[in-house]
């Protein structure tokens, strides 16, 4: 479907510039309004994390849906999970997170969730659209919808995530160091894990409205991976700035990405003979990650990237896990979407469960050397579809000799092209990897 307003995660981008505007958002609310609330007493939950613009964004989405006649309950700064987990316990009709994720502070964006706490279909969403390309009427002054604050809202989450880690277990005597890249897990993941018994050493907990992603969380683990080291834990946990995405460091200091906590979770489950179908990547999943569930007898399939499209895949084929390499890890048994703080628990279970560390669980899990360039554009270029392009990865892949991967896709977040080249050998990976970004650079020069 082509979508004018909505990427693969909401509608997302630079703050101040369409379509990220106060007057567009109040639009898009009363557009939501009308198209999935069919009645004067519908009631949305409002989360955020906690970019400076999320207030007026929250006050332009708040006035959009009161006019169209629907009711607001505003949880303030809290996890992308945790609105998907209150927009069913609060039996709303709509959840909506204001958050750009894991990008800078200077960008934000909106998502919404259906009553059942998953990511609205594609159908839905081109039913916004096409609400927003005509006039909308307000409601009745006398059926404007009212705003409540939900004061409660973290500790009701922090209790959830805690009945997702086995009663009879606790994290006692272990010391984790936990980075919330001063986003939107600040104030409720350093809870779950201190009132799990572990003792908890906090870093990106103290955000101001623009340092959120700012040289800390999922995407600048390098800090965490010094702070275990200097502290002598047992490991690192790192959120992005909406909480559902995870990157762990074991004890030594290595980076365990999405796709090395999912072997995890798919290993502990395998052994206690609870493994519910397969596991759903992506195109960016490692090879060594789907070599080693072969060899676990795990099936494996990939999806497109995104975790609409893992959700889909896993719908589809009635599998539990899945998730990215990014560290967007969906437990369907547990929630309905990507956890953070769910995920790392679970990661945290098996090692309870089997008495071993990161380092033991993942000892039989060899990833192939990756490389990943970013390539900003500037300009309406299709490098997919570039023949000089195309050329250069064939060029490569003949390099590779079918003992590697090359794959270009657009960012769904941002304005980039992402170039990844993946093989046995980190130095020829790296050097084809620059080689294919240099033709796109040279081709939008």
């Amino acid at each position: 479907m082509k979508r004018k307003y909505f990427g693969t995660d909401g509608v997302r981008g630079r703050v101040g510039q369409f379509p990220i505007t106060p007057d567009f958002v109040m639009k898009l609310g009363m557009a939501a309004g009308k198209v999935l609330l069919k009645n004067d007493q519908g009631r949305v939950i409002i989360g955020k994390d906690t970019r400076l613009s999320g207030y007026m964004l929250e006050a332009a989405l708040e006035a959009g849906f009161s006019a169209s006649g629907v009711s607001t309950v505003l949880l303030g700064p809290m996890p992308t999970p945790a609105v998907s987990y209150l927009t069913k316990a609060f039996r709303a009709d709509l959840g909506v997170v204001i958050s750009a994720s894991h990008n800078p502070f200077y960008d934000n964006g909106i998502k919404f969730f259906s009553s059942e706490g998953t990511k609205l279909p594609d159908e839905v969403e081109a039913a916004i659209e096409e609400a927003l390309e005509h006039e909308l009427a307000m409601a009745e002054p006398a059926f404007f919808g009212r705003a409540y604050r939900q004061s409660d809202a973290p500790g009701r989450y922090v209790e959830f995530c805690k009945s997702t880690f086995d009663t009879h277990m606790s994290l006692d005597g272990l010391n984790i160091v936990l980075d919330c890249a001063n986003g939107a897990t600040y104030h409720v993941a350093p809870l779950v894990f201190k009132e799990l018994g572990a003792n908890v050493t906090c870093m990106g907990v103290s955000p101001n409205g623009i340092n959120i992603n700012d040289g800390v969380g999922s995407t600048h683990v390098d800090s965490l991976a010094e702070k275990v080291l200097a502290n002598n834990a047992d490991l690192g946990i790192a959120f992005d700035g909406d909480g559902d995405r995870v990157i762990m460091v074991d004890k030594q200091g290595r980076i365990l990405d999405g796709d090395a906590l999912l072997y995890i979770i798919a290993l502990d489950r395998k052994l206690r003979n609870r493994m519910s179908g397969g596991v759903v990547g992506t195109q960016m999943s490692n090879l060594g990650f789907e070599l080693a569930l072969q060899r676990l007898g795990v099936d494996f399939v990939r999806s497109a990237v995104g975790d609409r499209y893992v959700m889909e895949e896993l719908l589809k084929r009635d599998w539990r896990l899945g998730g990215e390499n990014s560290g967007h890890i969906i437990c369907l048994d547990y929630t309905s979407t990507g956890d953070g703080i769910i995920s790392a628990l679970q990661v945290l279970k098996a090692c309870i469960r089997h008495n071993k560390s990161l380092e033991e669980l993942t000892q039989d899990l060899v990833m192939f050397p990756q490389e990943l360039i970013n390539i900003r554009l500037s300009t309406a270029f299709d490098a997919l579809n570039d023949e000089k392009v195309k050329a250069e990865v064939k060029a490569v892949e003949e390099i590779l000799q079918g003992k590697g991967r090359v794959l270009l896709r657009k960012s769904g977040t941002e304005p980039l092209i992402r170039v990844m080249v993946e093989g046995e050998d980190s130095s020829v990976v790296h050097n084809m990897a620059v080689r294919i970004a240099d033709c796109i650079r040279a081709q939008t020069e």
